[in-house]
């Protein structure tokens, strides 16, 4: 078996072509050895130690590294763990090929809430044209993807796949200079509606985040996003100046989390799903 690898302009990822099909069809994301567990492939790549992530294409994968692997070291493991997962004959992906990157915080599947209205048909392919000459390049060289999901009242929603959230600006701009009833860019998980946002413990938890914990941040030029409240856990996303940052894990466990569970107790754990990773900027998503 000859796996080709090619190297990408973010020098922590690089791809890998098998030569055979890696997954029928979508995109499948595995950050973590936890979420990897899906997936044989993915997870016998989690056992290569350097190793910080996993997206599965069809025909090819990229592979993350930690910062200060080096590849030359990680690449023949790498290569070893591909070659053993076709010669096991096992599926790339358990159950339905590209799940992983579907899910909720907690596990759960997402879907997007509602189906596109025919009557913005002309629009919505001229949109998914765009996407596949312009955007989808891009997207592959950041060892990513960008996935149409819907559009509604002039916002086009997408899944963002790897660090792709940074073009989330650009693709707005291009998509709205060739058609303008575009309007604006959204991960599409800010249409799927969470209940947990508007119980007493949700609310409470925003009240914390808007009347003691973001006056502060916006100082540095930060904002913390609640994003759903699901039992006794809280789901926050750290965005402008916290989205990146080095010190993002110290800020949550001394700061935000002390604050949130001191003043709402019910809230025993407070989970963050910003991706720290994604693009060069940390400054991509804009505060609410």
């Amino acid at each position: 078996m000859f796996i080709q690898t090619e190297a990408m302009p973010d020098p922590l990822r690089m791809k890998f072509f098998p030569g055979e099909t890696v997954i029928a069809s979508g995109v499948a994301e595995f950050p973590d050895e936890e979420a990897a567990e899906r997936s044989p492939l993915a997870t016998r790549l989690f056992q290569v130690d350097g190793v910080d992530g996993v997206i599965l294409y069809d025909e090819f994968l990229t592979v993350a590294r930690e910062d200060g692997a080096d590849w030359q070291m990680l690449k023949p493991l790498i290569l070893g763990a591909i070659m053993d997962h076709y010669t096991s004959g096992e599926e790339a992906v358990l159950g339905v090929p590209g799940a992983p990157s579907d899910q909720t915080a907690d596990g759960e599947q997402e879907d997007y809430p509602f189906e596109d209205s025919e009557d913005d048909r002309e629009i919505i392919d001229q949109v998914v044209e765009l996407m596949e000459s312009r955007v989808r390049p891009a997207a592959e060289q950041m060892g990513g993807d960008v996935i149409y999901k819907g559009f509604k009242d002039g916002t086009v929603f997408v899944e963002f796949v790897g660090p792709t959230m940074a073009l989330a600006s650009g693709m707005s701009n291009v998509l709205a200079h060739y058609v303008p009833e575009v309007k604006l860019v959204k991960d599409f998980r800010e249409a799927i509606p969470k209940p947990g946002l508007d119980t007493p413990h949700g609310l409470a938890v925003q009240a914390v985040l808007d009347e003691r914990i973001n006056p502060s941040v916006a100082s540095h030029g930060g904002h913390i996003a609640l994003i759903d409240v699901k039992s006794d856990t809280a789901y926050i996303r750290l965005e402008g100046g916290c989205q990146g940052c080095g010190m993002a894990d110290v800020t949550l466990k001394q700061g935000i989390e002390v604050e949130i569970k001191s003043a709402v107790p019910a809230i025993l754990q407070v989970l963050d799903v910003t991706d720290h990773a994604g693009g060069d900027n940390p400054y991509y998503a804009q505060g609410k």
